[in-house]
């Protein structure tokens, strides 16, 4: 049987977002769902629990997320976890909490945008006590809205900054030439997004750096 994978959208998009990443991951040989919510209008409060009900109803084997649903992703492992999820892959997510997000968090103007999600994209979650294995696919494209609210002083992907994706729980970790939307769209962060859940690591890089790297 094919492996099942779960996607999980990020802020400001729908599931439909992520269908290229995966069509890429049927092809390597994972059976593919997407899970939907409200990332503004309802935010973590109202996804988490239908998201712990469908990790009690239909377990996948591995969870895949996007940016802030990398974040509610692994909350949700955190509050009910499933044996049966044995790893977990976060596309440009700020583990660390985002910059970018308290910036537009402190704008009133711009607040709206984060919606209900606002705090959990500022805090990130930086404690795992789960049993999978979590890999990070970061970006260092410099490119994208976050420019326009954070000045970042070290690599990005123009909207969540290196090393807000390291935490030293990680079992991997490995940056692309992409921007923050882009990890959704590369062929390469599609690859090293299988690799991981087939094996437990990505695939060497010149970009790759071990494990959590430095944090």
């Amino acid at each position: 049987m094919q492996p099942r994978v779960l996607l999980v959208h990020g802020l400001l998009n729908a599931s439909w977002w992520l269908l290229p990443l995966a069509l890429r991951l049927r092809k390597q040989g994972f059976a593919t769902e997407l899970f939907d919510y409200s990332s503004v209008w309802e935010g973590p409060e109202f996804a988490l629990p239908r998201l712990r009900k469908r990790l009690l109803a239909q377990p996948p084997d591995a969870l895949v997320g996007h940016s802030l649903g990398g974040l509610i992703a692994l909350t949700a492992l955190q509050q009910a976890e499933h044996p049966r999820v044995q790893r977990v892959v976060c596309l440009g997510s700020p583990l660390r909490g985002s910059e970018t997000a308290r910036c537009v968090a402190a704008l009133p103007w711009a607040r709206p945008l984060l919606g209900r999600s606002a705090g959990l994209l500022q805090t990130g979650v930086a404690e795992w006590r789960g049993t999978a294995e979590v890999g990070v696919v970061a970006g260092i494209a410099p490119r994208g809205m976050g420019c326009l609210f954070a000045h970042f002083k070290e690599r990005s992907d123009g909207t969540v900054a290196l090393e807000e994706t390291r935490l030293p729980w990680l079992a991997d970790h490995v940056a692309l030439p992409c921007s923050h939307s882009g990890l959704v769209l590369s062929h390469s962060a599609a690859r090293q997004t299988g690799h991981f859940l087939h094996h437990g690591q990505f695939a060497p890089t010149s970009q790759h750096t071990s494990r959590a790297a430095d944090v």
